[in-house]
């Protein structure tokens, strides 16, 4: 049977397989339309037939536009905030001649006849730079103590080139401000913000002449406010920000997004001398204070106690027989000072001033020097266990000896 049908297998596998490549090369006899060929990306598209029926149009997406930003909204650019700023803002180069120490073998004549009467210059010229900020047509300049401190020549460089000579009006170390004036017309003027409306977050500009090269302007923001207990004034209440502040700084403005003095940049935190993004300035408030005592009385007036306080711990609480660690501790009593007059001693602890807790003694100080000096202040104090009332008359704060004696 198998024998009988072998010689029709090979001609009905070959018909089946014949059928298949026709179908595939002719869809059209079973009905079906033929498929459009395979692209290949190196032969150009041929324009395909039109369809005949066009399918529904798709809806076009709701995009939301964002309303153009202009420079007054400041993320864009700041430059409105500078140009009214900056030409208000100065270049101090302070100078300063100094006794230079005497090589031990100038002392020994037998060198000094090879030099005769023309002995080496034993004096020799420091300067320094900083920056400062023109607060007044009168030519009143903000800048920092430390910035002109024993200078014997100050200069001052304007942004637009003019160049003078700046008296010293006033200097206040404590809180490290100083007052010169300039002798020029027409003199650019910043606009003062008032630095109780500075708030944490806001955009912060500082301009000044950073290691000398020129005017600069970083930016940053405001990063802390009331900053205190740093060591570096007497009377701190600093405006903290990262914007970069760097050696020659010093004196220079910080400004708002609207260009107005928030502050003068004074000093910053930095392991390596330049800008690691904590810098301190002094606030206007403060600073506008001090500049209206050096220019009308030619020093700052602060109240005073005569006293030295000590902070108070919670050992020194529990000697003193206190349930918990307040007031300070009087280390120490100015003889016939304010203090001493009152009959406060060494040993007692102040626990009240004014009827006002102390809870800091800085801020309490603080709160002293802004009392009018001869006004009566009424003291809460512990000695011996025993609570007292003492009032005292005021008096007023010496001003602090200049490291450097101005000539």
């Amino acid at each position: 049977m198998r024998r009988a049908l072998a010689p029709y297998v090979w001609p009905v596998i070959t018909g089946i397989l014949l059928a298949i490549v026709l179908l595939n090369a002719f869809p059209q006899l079973l009905g079906r339309s033929p498929m459009p060929p395979a692209l290949s990306p190196t032969v150009s598209e041929a324009p395909s037939p039109a369809p005949t029926s066009e399918p529904a149009p798709r809806p076009t997406p709701e995009v939301r536009q964002a309303a153009p930003l202009s420079r007054d909204q400041g993320p864009i650019s700041y430059s409105d905030a500078v140009e009214r700023a900056a030409p208000a803002v100065v270049n101090i180069y302070s100078s300063r001649v100094v006794e230079r120490e005497e090589h031990p073998l100038m002392s020994d004549p037998f060198f000094r006849q090879f030099f005769g009467d023309e002995l080496p210059s034993q004096q020799r010229l420091l300067s320094s730079l900083g920056s400062g900020v023109i607060v007044s047509e009168d030519g009143y300049v903000l800048t920092n103590h430390h910035v002109i401190d024993g200078a014997d020549e100050i200069q001052v460089a304007l942004r637009d080139g003019r160049e003078t000579l700046a008296e010293v009006i006033g200097t206040d170390p404590e809180s490290d401000l100083a007052v010169l004036r300039i002798d020029i017309e027409e003199l650019p003027v910043i606009s003062l913000s008032d630095s109780e409306d500075v708030a944490v977050g806001d955009v912060a500009l500082a301009i000044g002449n950073p290691f000398g090269v020129g005017q600069t302007v970083t930016m940053g923001i405001i990063s802390a406010t009331g900053r205190s207990h740093l060591g570096l004034n007497a009377y701190e209440d600093f405006v903290q920000t990262d914007a970069a502040i760097n050696p020659g700084n010093s004196g220079g403005a910080l400004v708002n997004a609207e260009g107005a003095l928030v502050g003068i940049n004074t000093a910053i935190f930095s392991r390596s001398g330049g800008s690691q993004g904590v810098g301190f300035a002094i606030p206007t408030r403060l600073a506008s204070s001090i500049l209206d005592d050096l220019v009308t009385q030619g020093r700052v007036i602060r109240g005073w106690l005569g006293i030295e306080a000590q902070e108070m711990t919670p050992e020194l609480a529990a000697s003193f027989g206190l349930n918990a660690p307040r007031g300070v501790v009087i280390a120490g009593v100015v003889p016939e000072g304010p203090a001493a007059r009152a009959g406060l001693r060494p040993g007692d602890v102040l626990l009240a001033v004014d009827g006002r807790p102390i809870l800091d003694a800085r801020e309490t100080m603080s709160d002293i020097a802004a009392v009018e000096p001869g006004s009566e202040l009424p003291l809460t104090v512990v000695r011996g266990g025993k609570t007292l009332d003492v009032t005292l008359e005021v008096g007023e704060r010496p001003t602090p000896q200049l490291r450097h004696p101005q000539s």
